[in-house]
């Protein structure tokens, strides 16, 4: 049994198992609602979680240790001569198992052992998947019976119901949380493992970026070189571009969508803007690459200007582009949320539209303003794909838009392509780029926080 008909078979099981305590509560109180203690629905979402929760939790479970089990047996079963080699010659086997068992190529001759394992492997996933159903069903039947038993006017659901509810919304709250610790203190973990190797002062203040490092003694030219400023100077370079674009531009067109667009126009004209959010970033990439950075370099040619076939300019440029829904729909929404009567009551002053806009609006939507330029500059500081074809990997240090530069997302990715040693001072960079980015973002979330909370108006 797969995983989708076993999901959609607990969902209906379900579904089934709230129409039926719906149904319950109303015969039991004589299908009169106001005798019961909750609303008719409540009692049905009481037999629904009941049948949901523990069903849900052996699925999850079930999907999450059937693999290794099985393969623990599969493994278990083989011949002893297949079992004295070294662990990654198991690997590879167990490997070609899986492979063979779902119809896939393997990397060497199949044996008859190998067949034999992996037409037990093919038979314990179907016996698995087989127990997996029955015992979900037998348990989802035998929860939704005894939930339905305890169905009476007099019980409480709506009360359990919300209690449950809540526990579960904590529940999630608390995975978020330890998902975030998690991944920050990777960071830091594996950024203490550099820092070991790496000074802190050579990373953070050093001018030359060249991550290549000797993989033997004798070898020569690849010493590394981890100064990161030129990372750090074209990842700046590239979002100051793009926010000269998208600021500007965003904020004029929200300003006109909520104060001077009509109706059919702000409907057609709002889309089509958050429709540049969706589109992905490789297309912007080739856009860049194929179309703008040549058309300035033509034009720099043009005018005597020597522009790199890979800029800043080209990739700020586009990147501009992409990020002006998040200025422009965010500032459009906050404008829009500013009180009319606070429009009426400049008008009422004598005051023109410009000059309310100006004077009235523009200070009283300004934490919004600033929170969508903020999460802009964040998008733009980590954009990845747009700066490798468009500015390409070099880490020039330069504050030239015209010259080609790199930024920390696009080194992190490079230093993590192909088959890594995570004991390198080359790879462990990712990681210490990341902790930085991870910094920067979270400083510039306090900034926003802080300029939100300065000038918030408080309406009545």
């Amino acid at each position: 049994m797969s995983f989708t008909f076993v999901l959609g078979a607990l969902i209906i099981l379900t579904v089934g198992g709230f129409y039926l305590g719906r149904s319950r509560s109303l015969a039991s109180a004589g299908g009169t609602a106001s005798r019961l203690h909750s609303r008719p629905h409540y009692y049905g979402y009481f037999v629904a979680l009941w049948c949901g929760i523990p069903t849900l939790l052996i699925l999850g479970a079930w999907t999450v240790f059937q693999t290794p089990i099985v393969e623990m047996i599969v493994q278990s079963n083989l011949p002893e001569r297949m079992l004295e080699g070294d662990p990654a010659q198991m690997s590879l086997i167990m490997n070609d198992i899986r492979n063979l068992a779902s119809g896939n190529i393997t990397s060497g001759e199949i044996t008859p052992a190998v067949q034999a394992a992996a037409d037990q492997y093919v038979s314990l996933l179907q016996t698995s998947g087989l127990a997996k159903f029955v015992l979900i069903l037998v348990i989802g039947i035998a929860a939704i019976a005894y939930a339905r038993g305890k169905i009476d006017p007099s019980l409480r659901a709506r009360n359990q119901v919300e209690k449950t509810m809540m526990t579960i919304l904590i529940v999630c709250s608390v995975i978020a949380i330890l998902t975030t610790i998690g991944i920050v203190m990777s960071l830091v973990f594996e950024s203490y493992r550099f820092f070991e190797k790496v000074s802190p002062v050579e990373f953070l203040f050093g001018l030359e970026w060249s991550p290549q490092t000797a993989l033997r003694s004798d070898q020569v030219g690849a010493s590394g070189a981890f100064g990161a400023i030129p990372l750090f100077v074209g990842t700046l370079l590239i979002s100051f571009v793009a926010m000269c674009v998208a600021g500007p531009i965003g904020l004029l067109s929200a300003i006109y969508m909520a104060e001077y667009a009509p109706s059919k126009v702000r409907g057609a004209v709002k889309p089509l803007l958050e429709i540049l959010a969706g589109i992905p970033t490789v297309v912007y990439g080739f856009f860049a690459a194929l179309t703008v950075a040549p058309f300035l370099r033509d034009q720099g040619t043009f005018l005597g200007l020597d522009i790199s076939s890979e800029s800043a300019l080209a990739a700020g440029l586009v990147m501009g582009i992409m990020i002006i829904p998040f200025v422009s729909s965010l500032s459009d929404d906050v404008i829009n949320a500013v009180p009319q009567s606070l429009r009426e009551g400049s008008y009422g002053l004598g005051a023109t539209k410009s000059e309310t806009i100006k004077r009235v609006i523009l200070p009283a939507a300004l934490p919004g303003i600033v929170g969508s330029f903020m999460l802009a500059i964040s998008r733009a500081i980590g954009e990845t794909m747009i700066v490798v074809m468009a500015a390409g990997l070099g880490a020039n240090l330069t504050a030239n838009p015209l010259e080609a530069v790199t930024t920390v997302t696009v080194q992190i990715v490079t230093l993590l392509v192909g088959d890594q040693e995570f004991d390198s001072a080359k790879t462990l960079a990712a990681f210490a780029l990341g902790l930085v980015l991870f910094c920067v973002t979270l400083c510039l979330n306090i900034i926003a926080m802080a300029v939100v909370n300065k000038y918030r108006e408080q309406y009545d």
